[in-house]
C-alpha cells in the first residue's frame, strides 16, 4: 500500500483541486456553506470543485451536490486531522511535496511555440517503426576538435564501404564499438550471446536518443544516413524498413526454450515439436490455444495467462518477434519462429496503435519534458527569463575569475587562487547579486575528471551550467506569486500528501499490523471467504514413452500416492514429474478433464509429442471457509474498510460538520 505514485496522488485528490469557476465570483460566492469544526467553507470554495469533477470532469457517474458534499467533508477532516498532528513538518513530507513541485513546475518553465513544435514533430514519427542497423564509433562528447575530426573521418571511410556493397552487419562487427554488435563467450557470469550485427530492432519515437532518432527519422528506407553526432560518438545509420506503428502489442506465445547454439539435430526435434504444435492449432482453427499453452509452452509465468505476454512496445522484444506481429491479424496465429531464446508459436491479441493527435499530445508532452529535446524549449525560456528578471553580467569580474582557473579544475581537485576576490559580482538578477563565492561552491560540487578539454574551456562549461541554473532556479521561486493556478496546484497535492500519509497510518498500514484485529474481523465474516467444491489430485507427467508401463504398473500396485516422488526416484524411473493439489473447477486443464470421483484415475496422452499426463483423483472436498493465510489479501482489504468507517466516525465528532442548509439549498439550485 505505501508503493505510492504520481498518478495515484493525482486521483487520490482529483476532488480537492480549486479551480477557477466559469461563472462571475457572486455575492453567494462569498457566503459560508459550512463550517467543519472551527474551519469556514464558502460556497465558491465548494463549488470550484464541485464543478471541475462532476461537470467539467469525464467522470461515467455524476454525483449530486449532497453525495459530494459527504465527500468534501470527509476529505477536509481529513487533512485537518492530519495538519493537526503536524504531518506536514517532517522532513519526509517536505521532500515528497518538493519532488512534485518541482513536477508541477514544468509546464509553467517552457516555452509553448516551441513544445507545439516538439509535439507534433514526436507526433509524426510516433505513427511509425523504424527497424535499423547502425555502427557506431565512439567519440567522447568533449573530446577536442582534432579528435572529433579523425572519429568523423573514420566514420566516413566506413560509410563509404557500406555504399559500395559491402554487407553492413559485416562492417558492423569489423568497425563497431558497440559491444553488441559482436558475439559474446560464455563468462562464469553469463551464458554465451550471439552477437545482433548492429541490428537495433524495431523501435519508434524516445526509444532512442534524440540525435540518433532524429537520424534514424531523416533516412529514408534502405538508406545509409551521414554519420550522427550523439554523447556517444558518431553513428552510421541504415534503415531496413519503416512501417506502420504498431503502439501497445498484446500477445500471446507457445514457447520452446533452447539456446542459440544449441546442437543441430536438438534444433530439429524442437523445430518439429513446433510444427507439430502449430499444425494441432490448425487443425482446431485455434480454439485448443488455451490447452496447448499449458500443455507445452516452457515460458511458465504465463501458462496461466493462456500465455499472454505483458503489452510491450516495438522496441521492448527481439526484432524477430516484432517481424512475426506484424504479420498478423488480430486473432491469427503466426507460423513458428526462432529466436536467440528458442521457438515461438505467436497468437496476436490486439494492438492499440496511434490515436489522434488530441489523445496523444497529454502523454506525448510527458515524455518530451523528461527527453533531451526539451533543451530546445528551455533555452527559449532561458532567454524569456533573464529579459524578464534583468540578468546582468559582469564581464570583468568573470574574466578575471576565469583567468585564476588552472588544470587543478581537470582533476577534480580545484581550489581558488589566494588572489580570488570571492565577494566580487558575476551577475544579477533584478538587483539580487551571485557572487564568484557562489560559482566556486558549484565548481566544488559539479566538477568531474576531464580528460580532452582545457580548464578555462572546461571552467566555461560550468560556468554556463551554473548562470543558466541559477537563472530558472530565480524565476521557478517566483511562480507562486506569477500564476495562482500554480500555487492552487502545489496547495492541492500537498493537501494530498497529507492524506496519503494520514490513510496509510490509520488505515492501510494499520490493517496490517493488527494481527488480532484481522483475525477477529475474519472470524466474525468468514462466511464471505469461501472455496468452491475442489478436487485433491496428483498429477503426474511422463514425457517418455518408455517411461509409461512403470509408472502405471506403480499406479495398478495401489501405491501409496504420497510416496509416488520417492519410488519413481528410487527405481530410476526418469523423465517423469508429479505435482499434486487441491484444484477448483477451472484452475486446471487435466483435473477439469477427470470425473471428480475419489479413486479416479485418468489418461491424457498428447497429440503433439510422446508424453502422457495421468489425473488420480483421491479427494473430494465441499464448499468450505478459506483460512485467514488462504485469504489474507480480500480480508485485509475489507478490514481497511472497516477501519476506515471506524475512524470516520471518530473524525466526525472530533471535528462536527454545520451546514446552513438555506445557503446550500442555493447551491442545489445552481446545479438542478
Amino acid at each position: 500500500m505505501k508503493n505510492f505514485n504520481f498518478l495515484k496522488l493525482f486521483v487520490l485528490v482529483s476532488f480537492i483541486m480549486p479551480t477557477l469557476f466559469a461563472n462571475a465570483q457572486t455575492k453567494l460566492d462569498k457566503q459560508v456553506l459550512m463550517t467543519i469544526g472551527d474551519q469556514d467553507i464558502t460556497v465558491k470554495e465548494f463549488c470550484d470543485v464541485y464543478y471541475k469533477n462532476n461537470l467539467k470532469s469525464d467522470v461515467i457517474e455524476k454525483k449530486s451536490v449532497d453525495e459530494y458534499l459527504d465527500l468534501f467533508t470527509t476529505f477536509r477532516m481529513k487533512v485537518m486531522e492530519a495538519e493537526s498532528l503536524q504531518l506536514d513538518t517532517s522532513a519526509k513530507f517536505q521532500k515528497e511535496l518538493a519532488g512534485y513541485r518541482k513536477q508541477l513546475a514544468k509546464p509553467f518553465m517552457s516555452s509553448d511555440d516551441i513544445t507545439e513544435e516538439l509535439l507534433q514533430e514526436a507526433y509524426q514519427r510516433k505513427l511509425k517503426d523504424i527497424r535499423a542497423s547502425h555502427i557506431l564509433i565512439r567519440c567522447d562528447k568533449n573530446a577536442m576538435p582534432s579528435d572529433t575530426l579523425r572519429a568523423y573521418n573514420k566514420a566516413m571511410e566506413i560509410r563509404k564501404k557500406a555504399l559500395k556493397g559491402e554487407d553492413f552487419g559485416d562492417l558492423a562487427v569489423r568497425y563497431s564499438e558497440d559491444p553488441s554488435a559482436k558475439d559474446m563467450e560464455a563468462t562464469d557470469q553469463a551464458p554465451a550471446r550471439p552477437g545482433n550485427r548492429g541490428d537495433l530492432g524495431y523501435f519508434t519515437v524516445f526509444d532512442m536518443v534524440y540525435p540518433f532518432e532524429t537520424g534514424a527519422y531523416n533516412t529514408k528506407e534502405g538508406e545509409i544516413s551521414m554519420p550522427v553526432r550523439s554523447d556517444f560518438g558518431y553513428h552510421i545509420i541504415k534503415v531496413q524498413s519503416i512501417t506502420d506503428a504498431m503502439g501497445s502489442i498484446q500477445a500471446a506465445h507457445i514457447f520452446m526454450q533452447l539456446p542459440f547454439d544449441a546442437p543441430e539435430d536438438e534444433v530439429a526435434a524442437a523445430q518439429q515439436k513446433a510444427n507439430n504444435i502449430y499444425n494441432e492449432l490448425m487443425a482446431q482453427e485455434g480454439k485448443n490455444w488455451s490447452e496447448m499453452v499449458k500443455q507445452y509452452s516452457d515460458d511458465r509465468g504465463t501458462v496461466q495467462r493462456d500465455g499472454a505476454l505483458t503489452s510491450f512496445t516495438v522496441s521492448r522484444i527481439v526484432p524477430e518477434f516484432i517481424e512475426a506481429c506484424k504479420s498478423l491479424e488480430i486473432g491469427q496465429i503466426a507460423k513458428p519462429i526462432r529466436t536467440n531464446y528458442g521457438f515461438h508459436i505467436i497468437k496476436l491479441l490486439g494492438k492499440s496503435g496511434v490515436g489522434p493527435f488530441e489523445k496523444e499530445s497529454k502523454a506525448l508532452s510527458e515524455r518530451i519534458e523528461k527527453d533531451m529535446r526539451s533543451k530546445k524549449s528551455e533555452e527559449v525560456v532561458l532567454k524569456q527569463v533573464k529579459s524578464e528578471y534583468k540578468f546582468k553580467q559582469n564581464d570583468k569580474n568573470l574574466e578575471a575569475f576565469m583567468a585564476t582557473v588552472d588544470s587543478s579544475i581537470l582533476r577534480n581537485a580545484y581550489v581558488p587562487a589566494d588572489n580570488v576576490d570571492m565577494n566580487a559580482t558575476l551577475f544579477s538578477m533584478e538587483g539580487n547579486p551571485t557572487k564568484v563565492s557562489d560559482f566556486v561552491n558549484y565548481i566544488k560540487g559539479n566538477m568531474k575528471p576531464q580528460k580532452y578539454v582545457t580548464p578555462a574551456t572546461y571552467a566555461y562549461q560550468l560556468y554556463d551550467a551554473f548562470s543558466r541554473e541559477t537563472a530558472l532556479n530565480y524565476a521557478d521561486s517566483r511562480l507562486e506569486d506569477k500564476y495562482p493556478e500554480f500555487k492552487a496546484l502545489v496547495q492541492e497535492y500537498k493537501d494530498g500528501i497529507l492524506l496519503f500519509d494520514l490513510m496509510d497510518r490509520e488505515v492501510w498500514d494499520k490493517a496490517v499490523k493488527d494481527t488480532l484485529g484481522l483475525q477477529e474481523f475474519h472470524a466474525r465474516n468468514a462466511s464471505k471467504y469461501m472455496w468452491d467444491e475442489r478436487a485433491h489430485a496428483y498429477i503426474i507427467t511422463v514425457t517418455r514413452q518408455e517411461s509409461l508401463p512403470k509408472v502405471k504398473a506403480l499406479l495398478d500396485s495401489g501405491i501409496v500416492l504420497d510416496s509416488l516422488r520417492s519410488t519413481l526416484q528410487r527405481d530410476s524411473i526418469n523423465y517423469t514429474f508429479v505435482r499434486k493439489g487441491y484444484y477448483q473447477k477451472g484452475d486446471n486443464q487435466y483435473v477439469d478433464q477427470t470425473e471428480w470421483k475419489v479413486g479416479v484415475r485418468n489418461e491424457i496422452p498428447s497429440t503433439v509429442d510422446q508424453s502422457t499426463v495421468i489425473v488420480c483423483i483421491d479427494e473430494l472436498r465441499k464448499p468450505e471457509p478459506k483460512t485467514l493465510k488462504e485469504a489474507r489479501g480480500l480480508v485485509t482489504s475489507d478490514y481497511q474498510v472497516e477501519l476506515e468507517q471506524k475512524w470516520v466516525k471518530s473524525l466526525k465528532e472530533k471535528y462536527p460538520v454545520k451546514i446552513d442548509e438555506k445557503v446550500l439549498d442555493k447551491v442545489r439550485k445552481m446545479y438542478q
